[in-house]
């Protein structure tokens, strides 16, 4: 399994930062939308780190729930 993260904005309306994260599996890729809040100033290292574990977790749905890239 492999994870890329396509892009991570802040958005100060919730207070989060937001991003496009795709989880290659089985020669297939999965995206997902995940959400970070916290503070504008978050070390980028712990909002990535925290975007993965997100995905990874939504990952472990059965794929046919996901839509595929």
């Amino acid at each position: 399994m492999s994870v890329e993260i396509k892009g991570i904005w802040y958005n100060p309306a919730t207070s989060a930062f937001e991003g496009r994260i795709d989880i290659r599996r089985g020669g297939t890729s999965f995206r997902y939308p995940c959400a970070v809040e916290g503070p504008m100033d978050m070390s980028p290292v712990e909002v990535r780190q925290r975007m993965t574990q997100q995905a990874r977790r939504m990952s472990d749905t059965p794929p046919s729930v996901f839509s595929r890239t």
